[in-house]
This record gives structure tokens, sequence and C-alpha cells, in this order.
């Protein structure tokens, strides 16, 4: 049996749930005080605005007198106002202003948290966040210089695109690296993962012996991942990290729409400012080279776990980590009681396809 085909998973590669949590909406330059967009993430279809003040507001799309959708309106103040019947509503989403009514109706659209971070407008897809958006762990407290990365779309799950940079064999047999990747794990209090390599070897290659004086220990490599769908990952020798942050949407039938960021942390002066510049577009070229041998496959795949092996072992952690985040609907955004209990999340992994030569318990 598959983890696709008797679905003993709920949430994992499912394309009518989602974990809640941060996504991306625009990028920040995208959206200008006085402007209105619309957008729909996550199925949802939203207004996302900016008012005087310089915030990026977030609010349900449609108008709830006849349903018009508010990115058809105009932005005044702080404030956002129907195109149809003039209704005005403030960044809590009370309608203030109904041109004609008296009294007012007390009404009130939905409104989402929002936050710029790292170039990006994202959107909370609950009431409050539990958590800041996602963040490069070396640089929590680090100002950063970023450049925003490819724009891209995949004819898959973002469950299944995430997989791919834990992927270890596949590092040896499309990007032809001359050592093996081992990763370990450890769970975050915020409800992220990390994965980090422990490999050192590769003696056999001219080139990694060459690289090998750049580190004093195993090659830097490891992966931060949020809501099965946004992921940082760090990687380059001991005297110079590069880090890219992946961020992806789910589109409907289960498809993805993602944008890449290029991060690294501010240096002062011209020297530290033209040096950013450089150091931000050899990440891009890191980040191309690696995406480029990935990218027909995630344009065919009809992903089907059923011969896992121990070269597999972080893909199945990182499905068991998603199996026990809480779950809400595709375009409703209501929670769903779909979370297997520990006891079920067991007897899921006992009853998954046996790995060869592998342990499926964390």
């Amino acid at each position: 049996m598959s983890f696709t085909s008797n679905r003993q998973v709920k949430v994992f590669n499912h394309p009518d749930c989602f974990i809640p949590g941060w996504y991306w909406a625009l990028p920040s330059r995208q959206l200008r005080v006085g402007q209105v967009k619309p957008v729909t993430l996550q199925g949802r279809d939203l207004a996302l605005y900016r008012g005087r003040d310089g915030r990026a507001i977030a609010v349900d799309a449609y108008c709830p007198h006849m349903g018009a959708h508010l990115a058809e309106g105009r932005v005044e103040e702080d404030g956002l106002r129907c195109f149809f019947h003039n209704w005005k509503f403030n960044t809590q989403g009370h309608c203030i202003e109904m041109p004609g009514v008296e009294p007012l109706i007390p009404l009130q659209i939905q409104t989402w948290p929002t936050a710029e971070h790292y170039g990006l407008i994202w959107v909370w897809t609950g009431t409050t966040p539990s958590s800041p958006p996602p963040t490069v762990p070396e640089l929590e407290q680090a100002d950063c210089d970023v450049r925003l990365g490819a724009h891209f779309y995949k004819n898959c799950h973002p469950n299944v695109v995430m997989i791919n940079a834990i992927d270890a064999h596949h590092f040896n047999t499309v990007h032809n690296l001359p050592l093996e990747i081992h990763f370990v794990k450890q769970d975050r209090q915020d409800k992220a993962i990390l994965f980090s390599n422990t490999t050192r070897g590769g003696q056999d290659s001219w080139l990694i012996r060459l690289i090998q004086p750049l580190y004093k220990q195993e090659g830097t490599y490891s992966l931060c991942y949020w809501y099965g769908s946004t992921g940082t990952v760090t990687l380059g020798p001991d005297c110079l990290h590069f880090y890219i942050l992946f961020t992806l949407r789910m589109l409907p039938e289960g498809k993805t729409e993602g944008q890449t960021v290029l991060i690294t942390p501010k240096r002062s002066g011209v020297a530290g400012w033209l040096l950013n510049r450089l150091i931000l577009q050899v990440t891009q070229w890191v980040g191309n080279y690696f995406a480029r041998g990935d990218t027909r496959i995630f344009q065919t795949i009809q992903f089907d776990f059923q011969t896992p092996t121990k070269a597999d072992q972080s893909i199945i952690q990182f499905i068991q980590h998603l199996e026990q985040q809480p779950a809400i609907a595709w375009k409703t955004w209501v929670p769903l009681a779909v979370v297997p209990t520990p006891g079920e999340l067991a007897l899921s992994s006992q009853s998954m396809p046996e790995v060869i030569g592998c342990n499926l318990q964390d």
C-alpha cells in the first residue's frame, strides 16, 4: 500500500485542506499606499489594500451588501470604500459609512492579520498569529538585505515540492553530488521542523577535497520548514552562508504557486552594500542551479510513495510532522477535525509500507 492510494495520511498532499499559518500574498513593492488589489489565497478571495498609515490590510473580498468585490473600490485614508454603493469599511472591518442608510446597519467583514517580512506581505489564515512569519534560524535577530528570486508554478501539491530539498538521495542522482547527505531532525517550539546535514565525507572527489578546508566539520546544509509550505535553506562554507527562503501556496486541484527570496545579513558602509549585491547574486545562481535539475519532475510527477527506502527517512519524518498539525479547509479556512491522536499516528506508521532498512518511528 502507498501513502496516497489508501489515504492513510489526512493532511499531507491533500487538495482540500492545509495547515494554518503565514502565507505569502504579494510582494510588498506591488502594493503602494492608496492601492487595493484582489488576492486569492488558499482558495479564499481577499482584498488587500495599503492605507495612508502604510499598513497592509487584508479583508474578505465581497461586500456584505450585494457581494461586490471590494478590490473594485478605493482606499480612503485607512479605510476601504466599496465601488458599488459606497459603503466604507475601517481597518477592523466595521462598516462606518452607508450613504442613504439611516441608522447604520451594524456590519463587519472578516479581516485577517498581516505582516511584512523579507519583502513580502504575509497573511495569517486564522484569528491570532501564534508566531512571527518564517525567518532563517541563523538570522532571527539580524537586519537583512533581500532580493526576490524566482516566481514559479508547479504541477503538484506544495507538500510534494517541499520534499525535494530533503530528498537526500536525489542529490546524487539528479545533481551528481559526490557525497551522501544524511539529515538529523529537530522539532522547534514554533511547530517548525529543522533538518540538518551531518555528512563530511566525499574523500574520493577532488572537488570535495578542494573545498573541505572551508568546513571545520560537516558541510553546512540545513532546512527549516513551516506549515508544509514554506522553508528556508542555509548552505555554504563556514566563512559565508547563503540563505534562500521558498514559500508556496496551494492552487485549485492541489497545484503550487511559489516565490523564492534571497537573503543575507546587512553589512555596513558602501563596501558592505556592494558586497551584499554580489552575495545575493551568487545566492541566486546557487538556487537556480538546484532548481533547474528538478523542474521537469514536478511538472509530471504523480506522487505515490509506494517503496520508501532508508534514504527517505527525512521525508517520512516530514510527513509524520504534518500529520500532527491542525488543519483547516481549503477556501473556507474552517478548522477540521482531521488531526490524528499520537496513538493513531503510531498505528498509521505501522501500517505504512515497509521501509528498506529504515525505522519509521521518530
